[in-house]
């Protein structure tokens, strides 16, 4: 078999644990979670949800849970929640909510930034008739592809929420980098919503788990959708500990996947032309045509960096020395004639 590319720009789940984070899972305190009596996991939801502003979090094994688990406490079955049509709970995630909820998605157009123009939301929200499922929640995400939502346009969907008596979830898989892009905190992005659900898995760099907080009520009433799929942890602390670590000392340092990330979309653009690339947070997209594409492919395989599809995403991974290699890579790249 091939030696692995030394360089992986598939996604920042790819990401492995630091000997720091190791030695913190190796330490890590832990009792029985369905019991409540692992201080790990507690320590980690009640610092999550201060950081987001929320009054409970509850710790899943995946973004997938983590989001399923809201849908699930928010909807009852003949339910539904409005999301857009290119969303990652409506498209990345197995159904979830309509195979093991009843929830009916709504989908909406879905701008490149995230957002859903609200006079589409406002259109698809059912009258109480009994031909009709019941409009419950409005679902965003936040980053969308790597692009932050729009800084006013979660408090003009609070606005229609409340309004129209919808919850509000938000997939924050990536806010900690919306946070980072925009120099707000946390608990700032989050604050229009009643729940969020945030990876550590991703660029934060833990092996893995994800964090949905809320009020104390909707919080408790998760966690037994949290049994109920499978979710009742045990020891699960060692895990926990390692989103801890992650909390703690690699948020700040997203802003270097950014930089890096810009530094390479630079140098696409002088190759490929400003129009094909399109860089925001830690994320590259490349517009390019298919067989050119599978020739940089092979080509950057070749020097030992991983692409994959064309959506490079950079991570605590890709060090300086990475970005030296990859951009090394581009310069030696001659597309065929």
């Amino acid at each position: 078999m091939p030696a692995p590319a030394r360089y992986d720009l598939r996604s920042d789940t790819v990401t492995q644990p630091s000997d720091a984070m190791r030695a913190a899972m190796a330490a890590a305190d832990v009792g029985d979670d369905v019991y409540g009596e692992d201080p790990t996991i507690n320590q980690l939801e009640a610092c999550v949800a201060e950081r987001l502003g929320k009054d409970a979090g509850l710790f899943a094994p995946s973004g997938t849970q983590s989001n399923l688990i809201g849908l699930l406490t928010h909807c009852g079955r003949g339910d539904e929640y409005i999301v857009g049509q290119a969303a990652h709970t409506y498209r990345y995630e197995g159904g979830g909510a309509a195979v093991l909820g009843g929830i009916q998605p709504q989908p909406v157009s879905m701008a490149e930034d995230g957002h859903l123009p609200l006079d589409e939301v406002r259109a698809v929200i059912k009258p109480l008739d009994v031909h009709f499922a019941r409009s419950k929640l409005l679902c965003l995400e936040n980053t969308h592809a790597g692009v932050p939502l729009p800084l006013d346009y979660s408090a003009s969907a609070r606005k229609l929420c409340d309004e129209t008596g919808l919850g509000l979830h938000l997939d924050g898989a990536r806010l900690f980098n919306a946070a980072t892009a925009y120099a707000q905190t946390p608990a700032e992005l989050a604050e229009p919503f009643d729940t969020v659900s945030v990876c550590l898995s991703k660029g934060l760099g833990a092996p893995v788990g994800s964090v949905l907080v809320g009020s104390a009520d909707f919080i408790n009433e998760a966690r037994r959708w949290r049994k109920v799929l499978g979710g009742g942890m045990r020891q699960a602390g060692i895990l926990a500990a390692a989103g801890l670590y992650a909390i703690n000392h690699n948020i700040e340092r997203l802003a270097v996947d950014h930089d890096h990330a810009a530094l390479i979309a630079e140098q696409l653009r002088a190759i490929f032309g400003a129009d094909k690339i399109r860089q925001r947070t830690n994320m590259i997209h490349l517009n390019l045509d298919e067989a050119l594409y599978a020739e940089l492919y092979q080509h950057m395989g070749k020097r030992g960096v991983n692409v994959a599809r064309p959506r490079w995403v950079f991570h605590l991974g890709i060090d300086e020395a990475g970005v030296t290699a990859i951009s090394e890579a581009l310069t030696s790249f001659s597309p065929a004639a």
